[in-house]
């Protein structure tokens, strides 16, 4: 495939941010946009959107490239680094170089008559579960008195795409009336004034789903003390708080229970729960070895865009698999309507997806991944 088309523009995302959306051979791709964003994640763009939209748009050299497979982004990144001089492609930001190249493998795909996820891995046997946003607290959370953790998750355990997309809709929607939530949060998470022990004892009342936390540690965690109001715990307290919550509620899933630097403190929580990287690792290979080194962690949560390069992500998916870690493929508090995450979720052999449950932006890639079910069987 020749690029023949090539155009990028700025575009709104859920929040009403600025974003980035690239067109190849008429094919558009987007990147969404974090809001609780992670000390060691790639920056967004260059120097600004702008910039990135204005070097897409006269990036003529990349027309000269022919594009048959995943792997000839390879010679999307060489280009990237000869025209301006970076050492590495990342240096041209998470956001553009994830859109554009996600943009040009849809091209790719178009091009040669198959879905997206086949041309990344024709071998793909299964789609990942959802991980859903069910409450909402930290960062997210607009209203003043909220939980201190940013998400409370449902993990579906029905035997189907189908079955799992009803099960957590069907939780969510319930869940408004029992936590007395009056209005969702950007990812479609009830808000709520309810502590987080109340908003576990709700939950572990629901059937069907198994819990987790993304607690997201180091948004308030401060002079060598976590902050929960007028209460402060050290790291030593925080562990045993943590712990005592995976015990008492049957915890399956506990993501950055930590700061983000702490690699030694992760190896003390309770790993009957998938404890989860996603600040700790932030979307990058070293962080993820690192991590992987002193069994820290049992899971990772995987960010395209914090990344940027495609072709990293999948040796970091690839690296996980081989070190039984698990993959939680994962959207941003800014997203877009473009669902390929789904597909890519499923071809790095991602065994979560981390997408949402309601509003239009996140229902999106959870029908996708129903789509893509029926396809693969």
């Amino acid at each position: 495939m020749l690029i023949k088309e090539l155009s990028a523009k700025q575009i709104k995302d859920s929040r009403g941010e600025p974003t980035i959306e690239v067109s190849i051979n008429s094919c558009a791709a987007s990147s969404p946009a974090g809001k609780s964003t992670g000390q060691y994640e790639t920056p967004s763009y260059h120097k600004s959107i702008a910039w990135n939209v204005s070097a897409i748009k006269n990036f003529k050299e990349i027309k000269s490239v022919n594009i048959n497979s995943f792997n000839d982004l390879k010679k999307v990144e060489s280009l990237i680094k000869n025209k301006f001089k970076f050492k590495d492609a990342k240096l041209f930001g998470a956001n553009a170089l994830f859109a554009l190249e996600s943009a040009i493998l849809k091209a790719l795909a178009k091009s040669q008559g198959l879905a997206l996820w086949q041309v990344v891995n024709p071998q793909a046997k299964k789609v990942p579960v959802p991980l859903g946003n069910a409450v909402g607290g930290g960062l997210h959370s607009h209203n003043k008195n909220h939980p201190t953790f940013q998400e409370f998750l449902l993990i579906p355990q029905g035997k189907s795409a189908k079955e799992n997309f009803s099960i957590v809709k069907k939780v969510h929607a319930a869940l408004k009336k029992q936590i007395k939530a009056v209005n969702m949060n950007d990812e479609g998470a009830w808000q709520t004034s309810l502590s987080e022990e109340d908003v576990l004892a709700v939950l572990s009342r629901q059937k069907q789903v198994r819990i987790g936390l993304d607690i997201a540690s180091s948004s308030f965690y401060c002079d060598k003390f976590y902050q929960y109001g007028n209460k402060f715990l050290d790291s030593t307290a925080q562990t045993h708080f943590i712990n005592d919550l995976i015990t008492r509620y049957h915890l399956a899933y506990v993501e950055d229970p930590l700061d983000e630097k702490d690699f030694p403190g992760f190896t003390k929580i309770n790993k009957s729960a998938l404890v989860c990287g996603d600040d700790l690792t932030a979307t990058h290979l070293s962080r993820v070895k690192k991590a992987a080194k002193m069994h820290a962690i049992t899971a990772m949560i995987v960010k395209p865009n914090q990344n940027g390069s495609l072709l990293e992500v999948k040796k970091i998916c690839d690296f996980c698999k081989q070190h039984n870690i698990k993959i939680a493929v994962s959207h941003r508090s800014g997203e877009t309507m473009d669902n390929a995450l789904a597909d890519y979720a499923t071809a790095f052999g991602a065994d979560l997806i981390k997408c949402g449950i309601a509003t239009k932006w996140r229902e999106a890639k959870l029908k996708r991944l129903v789509e893509i079910e029926k396809q693969i069987k």
